[in-house]
């Protein structure tokens, strides 16, 4: 039996929700992914050209720390790796996480929450963070319940 872990970044608990969710439909191990310095509602302004978010996602160079390596990735299999979409692609964060661990030969889906974009090219710009990973695609799992994540996760034959 493969071993699974879904790892999520969640700023408002959307998507830790959702992660919650999925590794019950997995049977995974759950693992948030936790900034070392901790967001605040101010820091995730949007419209604040000058807020933290704002400053990451317009910076191609920004990988904000990781406050742990904590990450049982050795042991997977597979990781379903979640986040809130941001600006149309995932926080950076996200290429932080890819670009802390050893990916090699693992399978990796990505899933997300979002207000209202979907994944666009999110996969596309994480590939290069992980280049020897074994990319799944994904999906936007906004509202799902357990038996329709369920059904998506036997669909992918991990």
């Amino acid at each position: 039996m493969k071993k699974v872990l879904v790892a999520y970044f969640s700023a408002s608990g959307t998507t830790k929700k959702a992660a919650s969710l999925l590794a019950k439909a997995a049977n995974a191990d759950l693992y948030e992914i936790k900034p070392k310095e901790p967001y605040t509602a101010a820091d995730l302004d949007w419209t604040n050209k000058r807020s933290r978010s704002t400053l990451e996602m317009t910076d191609p160079a920004s990988r904000p720390e990781l406050a742990d390596m904590g990450a049982p990735v050795s042991v997977c299999d597979a990781v379903f790796l979640g986040f809130p979409i941001w600006w149309y692609t995932a926080p950076t964060i996200i290429k932080t996480f890819l670009e802390s661990y050893d990916f090699s030969g693992k399978q990796i889906v990505l899933f997300a929450t979002s207000g209202g974009s979907g994944l666009g090219r999110t996969e596309s710009a994480l590939r290069p963070c992980a280049p020897n990973a074994i990319w799944k695609g994904g999906k936007l799992i906004n509202g799902a319940s357990e038996n329709s994540l369920k059904s998506w996760v036997e669909s992918l034959k991990l």
